[in-house]
């Protein structure tokens, strides 16, 4: 087999991780709030105090594992494929003990302590398989013509994960019935979540298992390199006190703000903004789930197709360039929700929409690996080692804020609201307007945030010339 035969067969199976890595996330952020929010019937403060504390396990947690993946090495499993390796099972079982919690009439405690219990061992779980994923990319691929390469495949493929995590629920009826029906019948509601979670499961454990045999390679190093790392804290000090690391993964937390509001309000905006229910659909065919799941995936399959646009904008103009595009255009598109209401007109343009923002969602995919990978590529340069697994562990840290964010803002829209205290049967023209601007102008501020993030971001141009000429690095 020729070298290149051998490196495109390489890329192919390690892109085959964006199934175990992002299905799983987005099936999670996808489902959790819906289910404990409407199902389980988890009080919005009690929602406030669990996203809360997971938030600040995360501080503890994500940093944590990041710096343990580089400095331990674990014989012929080395570093990252051991974690990877360990944490891949349980991360499958998770899809279904997520939705295993128990309902009333038992206690509000004990619900909520599940709820706050499996949300924390989920993460502890996904974090040591992500931030090991993560760190295998700027080190099996060190030029930005690979990671491009690498990433176009990596990213349509973890695209199509992203698909079939909202099209398992939106052609297995009824999953995620329209939220009044699913407080009325929540043991009906819950096993329909279970049944979900072990599909996801069951197409993660198959997919996954070829990503972990057939798409790992990484480079021998020394046990004098890994004992002359730094230690915890320090590596912690040195990865927040870069400024452009700093930068980007801030701007990267306020576009997970953005994918999570995406996620887990659109549902709750198609049935008490566009009217559409069960018993009322859209086009009398689209019910609550369909609509949500038809727009969301409309919206990835455009993502699909501007992937390649995206890779032309960020080898022509940069890659941070092209990322602050991508938030002017996908703000100014968040807006035009404003405008919608429950008529047929606005369903129609919740579709057109929802798929315009695909547009921003590739960017998104396609733009903060290579980002990450010259911010890593300039550490190394000063350090003289590659420090991959403490920058994405410190990452995953940042951006799981973007969940406090998001669920700050949900308590904060629901306040003057019958949702202040819980969810329930309402009017809709009570919380229609707080939805839209929840769903509109919130993640359109996040992505002027973003945006603003980027601009002082300056590991690029001249500069970043520099640090590939002194890697030896060919653009």
């Amino acid at each position: 087999m020729s070298e290149d035969r051998s490196t495109k067969k390489l890329r192919l199976f390690f892109s085959l991780n964006g199934f175990p890595d992002q299905m799983t996330y987005q099936f999670f952020t996808l489902t959790i709030f819906g289910f404990y929010f409407a199902v389980v019937g988890i009080p919005t403060p009690y929602m406030w105090i669990g996203y809360t504390i997971w938030g600040l396990w995360n501080a503890f947690n994500d940093p944590l594992m990041g710096y343990l993946s580089d400095r331990k090495k674990f014989g012929k499993f080395g570093k990252r494929k051991f974690f990877i390796m360990v944490a891949f099972i349980p991360l499958c079982l998770m899809m279904i003990f997520l939705f295993t919690s128990p309902l009333e009439p038992i206690g509000i405690e004990w619900r909520f302590f599940y709820f706050l219990g499996i949300m924390m061992l989920f993460e502890l779980i996904y974090t040591a398989f992500d931030v090991n994923v993560k760190a295998l990319f700027p080190e099996m691929w060190p030029t930005e013509e690979e990671r491009s390469k690498t990433n176009i495949m990596l990213r349509i493929l973890t695209i199509v994960a992203i698909l079939a995590a909202f099209l398992i629920p939106t052609i297995i009826p009824p999953i995620n019935p329209d939220f009044e029906q699913a407080q009325l019948y929540p043991q009906n509601a819950q096993l329909t979540y279970i049944i979900n979670g072990a599909i996801v499961g069951a197409i993660v454990l198959f997919i996954g298992a070829f990503f972990i045999l057939n798409g790992i390679k990484e480079d021998k190093e020394t046990k004098d390199q890994l004992e002359n790392r730094p230690k915890f804290f320090q590596s912690l000090k040195i990865t927040l006190k870069n400024k452009n690391f700093l930068l980007l993964v801030l701007a990267n937390m306020m576009t997970w703000y953005v994918l999570t509001i995406m996620t887990s309000i659109f549902q709750f905006y198609v049935q008490y903004v566009l009217g559409i229910t069960d018993l009322n659909p859209a086009f009398g065919i689209f019910k609550t789930f369909f609509y949500y799941g038809f727009s969301i995936i409309l919206a990835f399959l455009v993502a699909v197709i501007c992937m390649p646009i995206h890779k032309k904008l960020g080898t022509k103009y940069g890659m941070r360039n092209g990322f602050i595009l991508t938030m002017v255009i996908m703000g100014s598109t968040f807006l035009l929700f404003l405008l919608l209401s429950n008529n047929v007109i606005s369903h129609i343009l919740g579709i057109v929409i929802a798929g315009a923002i695909g547009f921003g969602l590739s960017g998104i995919l396609f733009y903060f690996d290579i980002l990450m990978g010259d911010v890593i590529d300039q550490d190394q340069l000063e350090s003289g080692m590659k420090r991959s697994a403490s920058f994405y562990g410190t990452n995953a840290f940042v951006h799981r804020f973007s969940i406090i964010l998001f669920i700050s803002s949900v308590v904060f829209t629901f306040q003057y609201t019958p949702w202040s205290s819980s969810f329930g049967i309402t009017d809709p023209g009570l919380v229609s307007l707080p939805l839209k601007l929840l769903f509109s102008v919130g993640p359109a501020i996040a992505c002027f945030i973003a945006l603003i993030f980027m601009y002082f971001y300056d590991l690029h141009g001249e500069e970043l010339k520099k640090v590939r000429d002194q890697l030896s690095i060919t653009p």
